[in-house]
This record gives C-alpha cells, sequence and structure tokens, in this order.
C-alpha cells in the first residue's frame, strides 16, 4: 500500500468493512468544517474556509470544496452560484437559476484575473486552461437553463462544479495552521488522503480531509495503512445511532502502538470560527 498525502489511494480488501467508517469521517469534516475560519494577524491573506447560511449541505463534494484553505472571493462566488441552482431546480424556479448562471458568468469577465491571483505561479497555465473550460461551461447551462431542461441542467452543473473544485484545489499552498507539539508523536495528514475499500457490499471511496482535523484523520489513515481495520466488525453505538469500529478482538479498546506498547488516545480535534488553530481534548460545551 502507497499513500501520497495529497492526493493517496489505499486499497483494503477485506470483506467486513462496511460503512460504518463513514460516520467517522463525517464527524470528522462535519467538525472542521463548523465554518472554520482563520485570520493570521499581520498577514496580508487570511484562510477563509466556510460553509454559506441556509439549508445544511449533503452533498459531500460541496463539503470538501468549502474545507479547503484558500482566499479567493470571486471563486467562491462561482461556486455559491453553481451550487445554489441545485435548491432552486427543485422548485423550478427558472428565473432565479438564470440569475445564478448570470452572476457567476460576471465573476469571470469582471474578475478573471482576481481568480488567477491567488494561484501559484507554477500552476497558472493549468489554472487558465480550466477557467476557460469553466466559461464554455457556463454558456453550455444557460442553453439548457433557458430551454428548461432539468436533467441537463444538473449534469452541467456537476461538471461546472468539478471544475471549480479542480481550480480551488490549484490555489492551495502550504497547510494553514501548526499542530501543537504535543501530539508530535501522533500520524497527521496535512491535505487529504482517498482510501478505497472493498466491502461485501461493493467499493466504497472515502476521502479523509487533514485541513480540518489533520490528527484525527492522520491517525485514521495510519491504521488503515497499518491493516487495523482490516477483519475488524461493525457494532452499534451505545449512544447514537451510528456504527463504529477500531475495536479489536481482546481485552483492548482500541490501538496498541507496538513500539510503545501504549494505548493511542487521539484528542477531540475542533475547528471554531475565529480560531487560528484547532481547540484540542476540550467540549465546545
Amino acid at each position: 500500500m502507497m499513500l501520497n498525502l495529497c492526493n493517496s489511494v489505499i486499497n483494503i480488501f477485506k470483506p467486513l468493512l462496511k460503512t460504518g467508517i463513514l460516520a467517522l469521517l463525517l464527524f470528522t469534516l462535519s467538525i472542521g468544517l463548523s465554518a472554520a475560519w482563520w485570520d493570521f494577524s499581520g498577514s496580508t491573506t487570511a484562510r477563509e474556509s466556510r460553509l454559506p447560511q441556509g439549508d445544511p449541505i449533503t452533498d459531500g463534494q460541496a463539503l470538501l470544496r468549502y474545507a479547503l484553505p484558500i482566499d479567493n472571493e470571486p471563486v467562491r462566488k462561482i461556486q455559491s452560484n453553481l451550487e445554489d441552482i441545485s435548491n432552486k431546480l427543485r422548485g423550478k424556479r427558472w428565473t432565479p437559476i438564470i440569475s445564478d448562471i448570470s452572476a457567476a458568468s460576471r465573476v469571470l469577465s469582471i474578475d478573471k484575473s482576481k481568480l488567477l491571483a491567488t494561484v501559484p505561479e507554477s500552476h497558472k497555465s493549468e489554472a487558465e486552461k480550466i477557467i476557460n473550460e469553466v466559461e464554455q461551461g457556463i454558456t453550455k447551462i444557460r442553453e439548457v437553463a433557458e430551454a428548461k431542461d432539468e436533467e441537463q441542467v444538473l449534469e452541467q452543473r456537476a461538471k461546472l462544479l468539478t471544475l471549480v473544485g479542480k481550480l480551488e484545489e490549484l490555489m492551495v499552498e502550504g497547510f494553514p495552521f501548526e499542530v501543537p507539539s504535543e501530539y508530535a508523536n501522533i500520524p497527521q495528514l496535512k491535505g487529504r488522503a482517498t482510501i478505497e475499500m472493498e466491502t461485501e457490499k461493493g467499493l466504497l471511496s472515502l476521502i479523509v480531509d487533514g485541513y480540518s482535523a489533520p490528527v484525527t484523520a492522520g491517525n485514521f489513515v495510519d491504521l488503515v495503512q497499518r491493516g487495523f481495520y482490516d477483519g475488524l466488525e461493525f457494532i452499534p453505538s451505545e449512544q447514537s445511532y451510528i456504527l463504529q469500529a477500531g475495536d479489536p478482538p481482546g481485552q483492548e479498546v482500541g490501538f496498541i502502538d507496538p513500539d510503545s506498547g501504549e494505548y493511542r488516545n487521539i484528542p477531540l480535534e475542533n475547528l471554531v470560527k475565529g480560531d487560528v488553530e484547532p481547540i484540542y481534548s476540550f467540549t465546545l460545551e
């Protein structure tokens, strides 16, 4: 198994791995996406990873886009306009849908230089190609929206958001904060990893978001690499309606580090709006 911390694929071929691990990942992601925001005093740039106001977002790809540590208002406007289309499409509100498309188009025409401003020089050529593709896609989605073709609008929207996500990924530079030194002995994921697992019900692809919770995500990826979850059964949580894993056979209730012989204790990791870095080992109550 090989892992690339920016975009890795780990194949696990054990039949008993089931969808319960999704609960862990969604919990990790939801903690980090509680309108996480960084503002480094004295810096000319700031990270703004946030969720927009309104209905809860249930699209996993949208959550990942909003969690990227970037500071580029124009690309967030384009993303927001495109994300909003699906909500309006449910009510067949075609005039507001076309307004969203027009708003995204205006950003592309007026703020193209600002879209490229936060892209590293090494990625600018690729970013320009993506922006051109987005412009072409905007033309296509406007045409199908004016024809009130619901299926094609959704298809073109998905293609556009994929392109926008790629553009946003090109804007990411480094990691936005330092994890406290007391957790240096715990594996950390400073980026994202993709894990593929084969189950009795089929193949699952999971994206682990280290931008929002690097210690929690790093621990999970490390245990996957070690084969810790291989063959473990999932059991219902005693306190809520979820499935959980990580309790191996025997007296031990978690992972015992073979080097130290000690139980690996992972701190609670909460990233809150306005904070520079996550809060560790404390709840928000």
